[in-house]
């Protein structure tokens, strides 16, 4: 029996490394896998070797027989991804298709006398660790890992939603390197407060900064600052403990909550808000947020998405994992002809949404007993409701839904680190390859250098790309390791993790 790809596939592409068949698409370097959601194995060429399953940092690839419940469909979705698609030989079935390999690449040469380098990583997310783990496979290089938190893991920490724990787990494989004895860390201290940008590059080599986007994306209507109006790295923060979020930074003392996109992280935050306290009792959710939650009176969360379904910000695993709920009703408000249709036609996502239940919803009217997720689509925001604190929401249109608690939930954006340029329109750090522009010996990884765009494993590539530009610029001389003592400055005079 073959193998399939699941849900938490975070494309980070090792087990497209460890498979010796090639069966495993798209890969690093393939047209479709920089916008690609999952990976996919073709079940006609795998050969059950289990080498994908044991390389996959997050748990997402299991036999086909053992696929169950919100899991079963993914052989199909593996399968799916391979008809009609090109093969260097083809047999007529059910003999397997070969996929032929790439020719070799060797996308660096790094030469025996290449320096020992003493780098600064400032971000412990993935982003960061995996730049460091790119320094200290491939180098011989002295990392130093900074973070402004007092606990190492960013986004993987912070970020993941603690339903989702088979995702949270790539942080074991960061752990191995923040071990490493080519690495130091220090905690609790941030770039502008306690050490300076100029300090940082004048005591290292080089310095990559992988800071990510740590701001919510603002809606740019009326209302947005008042009480109860909240951005998604808070409603994120709070469910995750995170240590910048005050424990009652959401109210539940409403029937209805409103979230403003759809993408990935407002499912994340429906999901939590309306699951049974009890089933995420034993996840890593914050406990003062759990016991909130128990106490708390929400029943219906509403996801606006300003376009149709097909075209839905969220991707398709994850709404598929929600439509196989059956603790939680889910909706689609039919308040849109085009919507209905849409979905009819199974145009790109719509098609997800086929077997949910449609109907008008009455938001002048309390919530329905139980809980449940409605999705409205073609749904504008103008402005959030309310005198002192958030009444509710008024779409284009006129429609009003009343709410205690909006979360906005349309993007994430960077902040300026202090000394380094900063693009004020993507919220990003100008650059050239991750080489920071007009500085000497800067760099950056991640969302503070795309921008926030794709998931956990794409900043595998990205780290790549960063790290490669690095050592290309020392083995050109453009950057000049310095020849000094390793014990020095104001970054080594601060906090220390061990």
């Amino acid at each position: 029996m073959a193998f399939a790809i699941t849900q938490t596939c975070c494309t980070d592409a090792s087990c497209v490394a460890a498979c010796p068949v090639n069966c495993i698409h798209p890969t690093p370097g393939e047209a479709d896998f920089d916008t690609a959601e999952m990976l996919y194995i073709d079940p006609r060429s795998c050969i059950d070797c289990g080498a994908c399953a044991d390389a996959c940092p997050v748990d997402a690839i299991f036999p086909l027989e053992s696929l169950s419940g919100p899991l079963a469909a993914y052989g199909e979705v593996n399968a799916e991804y391979y008809v009609g698609r090109p093969a260097a030989a083809q047999r007529p079935d059910p003999a397997p298709i070969f996929h032929s390999w790439d020719p070799p690449r060797f996308d660096r040469v790094i030469p025996p006398d290449f320096p020992a380098l003493d780098v600064a990583v400032v971000g412990s997310g993935p982003a960061g660790m995996y730049a460091v783990q790119d320094l200290l496979l491939h180098t011989s290089s002295r990392v130093t890992l900074i973070d402004r938190l007092p606990v190492a893991g960013g986004l993987v920490n912070f970020g993941v939603a603690p339903d989702h724990p088979s995702t949270k787990r790539i942080g074991e494989t960061f752990d191995r390197y923040r071990s490493h004895h080519r690495l130091r860390m220090r905690l609790g201290v941030e770039v502008g407060r306690d050490v300076t940008a100029v300090q940082l590059g004048r005591e290292h080599d080089a310095v990559i900064y992988a800071v990510g986007a740590p701001a919510s994306r603002d809606l740019g209507v009326p209302g947005e600052d008042l009480p109860g109006s909240v951005g998604a790295i808070t409603a994120v923060g709070w469910y995750n403990g995170h240590p910048d979020v005050d424990d009652d930074a959401l109210d539940l003392s409403g029937e209805r909550v409103v979230v403003v996109g759809n993408g990935n992280v407002a499912l994340d935050v429906a999901r939590i808000l309306t699951a049974d306290p009890d089933d995420l009792a034993g996840t890593s959710i914050s406990p003062a947020a759990l016991a909130r939650l128990r106490a708390g009176t929400v029943r219906e969360v509403v996801l606006l998405g300003r376009r149709g379904p097909d075209v839905a910000a969220y991707t398709r695993p994850e709404m598929m994992a929600l439509t196989r709920r059956d603790d939680v009703d889910l909706v689609v408000d039919d308040h849109d002809p085009s919507v209905g249709a849409m979905i009819d036609a199974g145009a790109d996502k719509g098609g997800l949404l086929a077997s949910v239940k449609r109907e008008a919803v009455d938001y002048a009217a309390p919530p329905p007993p139980g809980r449940r997720i409605v999705l409205r689509f073609s749904s504008v925001t103008e402005e959030i409701l309310g005198d002192t604190v958030v009444e509710g929401v008024r779409l284009s249109g006129g429609t009003t839904i009343p709410a205690g608690l909006v979360v906005r939930a349309i993007g994430h954006r960077g902040r300026a680190v202090p000394g380094l340029p900063f693009d004020e329109a993507t919220g990003t750090v100008p650059h050239e390859d991750g080489r920071v522009t007009g500085t000497a010996n800067s760099y950056v990884v991640g969302w503070i250098k795309r921008g926030p765009s794709r998931g956990i494993g794409a900043n595998r590539a990205d780290a790549q790309e960063t790290v490669g530009t690095l050592l290309a610029d020392v083995v050109s001389g453009r950057l000049s390791p310095a020849r000094r003592g390793r014990i020095r400055g104001a970054v080594h005079r601060l906090r220390t993790a061990r």
